[in-house]
């Protein structure tokens, strides 16, 4: 909580020095808001991601998969709020019994090879936004040591690790590279797996998440960063963020995001259906081991 408000503080102080308008952070990538749903579609995300990184998705409409294990995600959540995994047929009927009554339409994604798991958070140069001003690379690691774990910031088993460190500037100017051509986002966190970082460089690996609301750096919650290399992290990663606000056109005919995913989100946040979903799971966890994102 005192890192996020941290960054808002921040980012408006760097608004007002460089004269732009903190308001319209939640348009930074409304070009890739759908209107109608209010909502940053994954099913729509996926489509944009080319063919040798992306996964096989598509909604739960009550098809059997091809393969086991799979990830059952909400279209529309963050901080793997609300995935789960099936690891077999009985698992996954489970839990289509325990969502039968749910508004939230929910997607079925292939697991993603590779053993291991990374984030990559980048913010485009607002001066010339085929650079990177701002690029942080996060090894996700997880303390149970499972295969595919279901990891986030509410998962006591989740940690994180800076990695950034480990790449020459070159293999990040590569990395970045492999980035654009996801779209031209002014801010965004991409989650991947891959076996090495060797392969993250070369662009052998699959992208399960990309997210453009409110994405967090998450080396700000990396065990190997001090807090003070992560204070200067936030205080110049939020002068370019502010630097690239001033990008947005200013006569552009804005969608309402931030209200219309406040009232998209509470679904995925609803008491009710996260206890529907904690009972069924305390039943099914032995049995069919799917992690629960705490």
């Amino acid at each position: 909580m005192i890192t996020r408000s941290l960054l808002v503080i921040i980012y408006i102080l760097s608004c007002i020095r460089y004269r732009a308008k903190p308001w319209l952070y939640f348009q930074l990538n409304a070009e890739y808001f759908n209107r109608d749903k209010g909502i940053y579609s994954k099913l729509e995300m996926d489509c944009r991601i080319p063919a040798q990184w992306r996964l096989a998705q598509s909604l739960d409409c009550g098809q059997l998969p091809e393969k086991y294990p799979v990830f059952l995600k909400p279209e529309w959540g963050q901080n793997a709020r609300g995935v789960y995994r099936a690891d077999n047929r009985e698992a996954l009927e489970k839990f289509r019994a325990a969502s039968v009554t749910s508004r939230l339409p929910y997607l079925v994604q292939e697991a993603a090879p590779g053993s291991r798991e990374f984030e990559v958070f980048f913010i485009p140069s607002s001066s010339s936004p085929e650079n990177v001003a701002v690029l942080s690379i996060t090894e996700v690691l997880n303390t149970q040591a499972e295969a595919l774990p279901v990891n986030g910031i509410y998962n006591p088993h989740t940690c994180y690790e800076d990695i950034t460190g480990q790449f020459t500037e070159a293999e990040r100017a590569l990395i970045w590279q492999h980035m654009r051509q996801l779209g031209r986002f002014r801010i965004a966190r991409v989650g991947l797996r891959a076996d090495t970082t060797a392969q993250l460089v070369s662009g052998y690996f699959h992208i399960f998440e990309v997210n453009l609301f409110l994405p967090m750096p998450l080396m700000l919650q990396s065990h190997n960063v001090s807090e003070r290399a992560k204070f200067h992290f936030i205080r110049g990663a939020m002068g370019h963020l502010a630097r690239i606000t001033k990008t947005i056109p200013p006569k552009r005919h804005y969608p309402s995001v931030f209200f219309r995913k406040l009232s998209a989100n509470r679904p995925v946040k609803a008491p009710d259906r996260v206890n529907h979903h904690e009972t069924y799971l305390n039943e099914s966890r032995q049995e069919a081991d799917i992690p629960v994102d705490q």
